[in-house]
Parts: structure tokens; sequence; C-alpha cells
């Protein structure tokens, strides 16, 4: 599968006015990505992306399915949250989970938000709480993700104060349920979680002493750990897809070496090689040539991005790298717009967002990014 960059003849001032839009330098910039699937595709077939900024959250969105032009950044304020991450549900909702400061009795506190349509203002940021029960404890709780079932509720996790995962979620009524001690121990930054297609909630979960499992054997059940898996993962880098029906992959940067790796729940662990790569991966199943494929999309350590395009669940048949030659200050992002092209976006060393689409030719050839 041919993975590339396309270079047109004027370079990187080939792209449009409309596709141009804001010049470098205009319009705040963000300090980092939002976590979790921070490019997102909404009921409109319009696309959305988020990062974070001093005192809030960035937001750009795509002006019509499809289209060069986004709008934004709007920004939407978050005072003392610290860490953001990104889940989408089948009815397109976007949920913000947040880790907030505060100071005083309760020092932190995971906080909630939700866009309801794309384009439309992010609602009220509200208390979820904390896992901790006293002030020490509650200071001690990582940053949150999430994942959002069938149904359409939420489900945080976060590591709690002992070094294990702690989970709320949605009841069904709408309420939060009480924060549940899922166990585990010496949990690592990086947990990635994801709903199949069926509404299952599958759980990875990087650690000191080996990555950890949960999942739910049917949608809204209970979520049970599974087998540990005596890997050395990279803090920050694990990806969650869904590979087949109901059946997802993981993929992460092995601690040791820097490369890449897959694996599936009762199957082998795969290297899929690359230069060593920092950050979250980001992880698209998509068609190309006709072919069922998975793209790999992964920041170096010079901050490079390079993408990998292979068959879904073929990871032995063969993987290779090919880099973009774009840069990025952050862990990229990956998804479909409303004309089935792959889309990436990244936040550039200044700050600035930046998104690339796939070239109308074989393979997945991406045009040269241009800035939002």
């Amino acid at each position: 599968m041919g993975v590339g960059t396309r270079r047109a003849a004027r370079g990187r001032g080939s792209a449009s006015r409309e596709e141009a839009g804001r010049a470098a330098g205009d319009g705040p910039r963000s300090d980092g990505v939002v976590d979790g699937r921070w490019l997102v595709g909404g009921r409109d077939g319009r696309l959305s992306a988020y990062a974070r900024t001093d005192g809030g959250v960035l937001r750009w969105t795509q002006a019509r399915p499809g289209g060069p032009r986004w709008t934004g950044p709007d920004f939407f304020a978050a005072p003392g949250v610290t860490d953001v991450s990104a889940a989408q549900g089948a009815d397109g909702y976007v949920h913000l989970v947040g880790r907030r400061e505060r100071g005083g009795p309760a020092p932190v506190e995971i906080v909630h938000a939700v866009q309801y349509q794309t384009g439309r203002p992010l609602g009220e940021w509200r208390s979820m709480g904390n896992p901790g029960r006293t002030p020490e404890r509650a200071a001690l709780v990582g940053a949150p993700v999430a994942a959002v079932s069938a149904s359409g509720r939420v489900h945080v996790f976060v590591r709690n104060a002992g070094g294990g995962v702690s989970l709320r979620r949605e009841a069904p009524d709408g309420r939060w349920e009480p924060w549940r001690d899922l166990r585990g121990g010496g949990v690592l930054a990086g947990t990635a979680a994801t709903a199949t297609g069926t509404g299952r909630i599958e759980v990875f979960v990087p650690g000191r002493r080996a990555a950890m499992h949960w999942s739910q054997s049917e949608p809204d059940g209970g979520t049970e750990r599974r087998p540990d898996l005596g890997v050395a993962v990279a803090e920050g880098s694990p990806a969650v897809l869904e590979t087949a029906h109901d059946r997802v992959t993981f993929h992460w940067t092995d601690a040791a070496t820097g490369g890449v790796v897959a694996h599936r729940p009762g199957g082998r662990v795969v290297p899929l090689g690359g230069a060593p790569a920092v950050g979250r991966i980001a992880a698209l199943r998509t068609v190309l040539d006709g072919y069922d494929c998975t793209v790999l999309a992964v920041r170096d350590r010079t901050g490079g991005i390079a993408l990998a395009a292979f068959g879904t669940e073929n990871e032995g048949g063969g993987v290779w790298w090919s880099p973009t030659g774009e840069r990025c200050a952050h862990g990229p992002a990956l998804a479909r717009d409303a004309r089935g092209r792959v889309v990436l976006a990244f936040v550039d060393e200044a700050g600035a967002l930046r998104v690339a689409r796939q070239a109308d030719e074989a393979g997945l050839a991406m045009e040269r990014s241009v800035p939002v």
C-alpha cells in the first residue's frame, strides 16, 4: 500500500486562498492537543478539531462537509482545567472530560462538558467529583479519558490515588453512578478507551509492570478485568481501534525500542517497526483502493510525522512507514471526511492547527498541509 505526501509543482504555496484560510500568526494559538479522538466527524458530515490553550479549549469546524475551508477557532473557557480528553458517541455528541485544579478543600475534580451539534457552543463544565475521598488522595488523581457506549452512556476512567483505575459512568436515567475502583496498579499515563460497534467498552492501560485490559462482555454491562499483558508500553502512546466486528486491536509504542507494535487479545504482539515514536498514536480504519486498511500516524523524536497503511489485521504481511515531511509539536490525529478521504490534523511547532487531505490518486498519497 503506497503511502506518501503529494508535493504539487507549486510546493507549499499551492493551496488555494480558500484553503489557506487564516494566515500563519492569526488568532489564538494552541499549547497542546486534546487527548483521545480530537478530530471527529459530526452527524452533518463536518469535521471538528479540538486543542488546548491557556484557560480553555479551542475548536475549529469545517465550513461544509468535505470542503477545504474551516471556521474558528472558537474559544471555550475552562479555568483551572489542566488536561482534556475527547470522546464521541454514536449520536454524534462530543464529550470533553477534564481534570480541574481548584485548591481549597476539594483541590482536584473531574469535569465534563458536551457539544450536542457540530459548530454549536460547548455546554457548561459540570463536576463529576473525584474518586479520592480526602484532599490528599484527590490531588493524586490523573487525567481522565472517556468512551461512550451505543446507548449514549459516558464512561470516564482515571488513574486513582492508589495507582489503579477508577470508573464513573452515566446511569440509564442520565445521572452519574458512584465512582468504582477497578483495581490494577502501577498505572502510567496514556489510558486508551473506545466503544465497539456493538457498544461494548474496551480499555487499555499502560503500567509499570504490565499493560492492563478491561472490557465489557455486553453493552453497558460490568467492566471486567482481562489478563495482563507482560509488555513495556511507552507512556501516553496507546490507541484502541475496532478492526473487525466487535474486535479491537491495541497499538502502542514499545518503551525499549520506540517502535510501534500491535496486539489483539488472545493473539501475539506484532512489531510494526518505524522510527522511534513519541506521544499518542493515531489509528484509523478506512478503505484504500478497495481494500480494508488500517492507517497509523505517529510523531517521531524529531517532531516529524510518519504514516503507515496496511491491510486491517494483516500486520504480518508487512508494514511500511513513510515520512510526510510535516512536523508537529504533539501527536497527530486521523479521521475520514464526508467524501471518505483520510484527513491528517496536527498542531505545528508555532501552535497553529494544520490539516492535510488525501489526494485523489492511488494508495495513501496526502496533499501538503494547509493552516486552518
